[in-house]
């Protein structure tokens, strides 16, 4: 299986270094690898120059964003399956990409789990969901880009990342592809890569762009599904709270039942009826 591992990087040597070695100190040989800097100043690019022979294409060039940056990625790659991973990012294992490469094929989409670094260096493994669903999506869960693999042929019949958005382009491709396109998927209950806390999407101070830029998503693809699975999602979360239980557990009793009716009356007559 042809695989391309696309890298975008801006004044991150450090990272560049780190998530460049990984990937070419990879066994499994049927690996294309895509650089896109996006001019850096601080030696990515002569680091990138000194490493083009084991590399299918590179650039370094001012561009316009995150999601700029992975599209060149894309319109420069030929594999059959995408995997982004930016600088910082590290696969987990010299051998990993040879065990991904006997799960691809059947599926549009594979994910795995994902080791988190965090400030102090601390690792935490996060794993995903084997089933996914437009809740998981709704509730802002969703698939580590340095952990998937996307069929290239998706960003052909659905869309590339949409530029005008700053943290949630790869979010939305994903909902839409899962949830609206209803492309295959497949979990792979094993970690892939460490992703590197420090990313615009951990920032807290971008918190509220990301809740915007999600909100505004969902009412682009879902307009007329959205209000009612907020409705749903109150009444869930309502029924799950204990006095709710209580009065559950009371109905299966015909005596509680009635005893509930009197009651509940006598209480609307006080507090609703006054």
């Amino acid at each position: 299986m042809h695989i391309s591992i696309i890298t975008i990087n801006f004044n991150n040597l450090h990272g560049l270094k780190k998530t460049m070695t990984s990937v070419l100190q990879q066994s499994y040989s049927n690996i294309e690898f895509v650089v896109i800097d996006g001019g850096s100043t601080d030696g990515s690019k002569a680091y990138i120059e000194s490493c083009q022979d084991d590399l299918a294409y590179w650039v370094s060039e001012p561009d316009k964003g995150i999601y700029n940056a992975m599209n060149k990625g894309i319109d420069n790659a030929s594999g059959d399956y995408l995997l982004f991973l930016n600088s910082g990012d590290v696969l987990i294992n010299d051998t990993i990409m040879n065990n991904v490469s006997l799960e691809l094929g059947e599926f549009d989409i594979y994910y795995g789990d994902l080791i988190k670094l965090d400030k102090n260096g601390l690792q935490q493994l996060r794993t995903f969901p084997e089933k996914l669903s437009f809740n998981y999506f709704f509730n802002r869960g969703a698939l580590p880009h340095p952990s998937t693999f996307i069929k290239k042929k998706l960003f052909n019949d659905i869309a590339y990342y949409n530029e005008n958005y700053k943290i949630a382009s790869d979010w939305e491709f994903l909902l839409i592809a899962i949830c609206k396109y209803n492309v295959t998927y497949k979990y792979l209950n094993f970690p892939i890569s460490v992703f590197e806390n420090g990313g615009i999407s951990m920032n807290p101070t971008n918190e509220g762009l990301v809740s915007s830029e999600i909100r505004a998503i969902l009412d682009i693809h879902f307009p007329l599904f959205v209000e009612d699975y907020e409705k749903f999602m109150f009444y869930d979360k309502l029924f799950r709270l204990n006095r709710f239980k209580y009065l559950s557990a009371l109905e299966e009793s015909f005596i509680a039942r009635k005893i509930n009716s009197v009651w509940l009356t006598l209480l609307r007559y006080i507090f609703i009826n006054k």
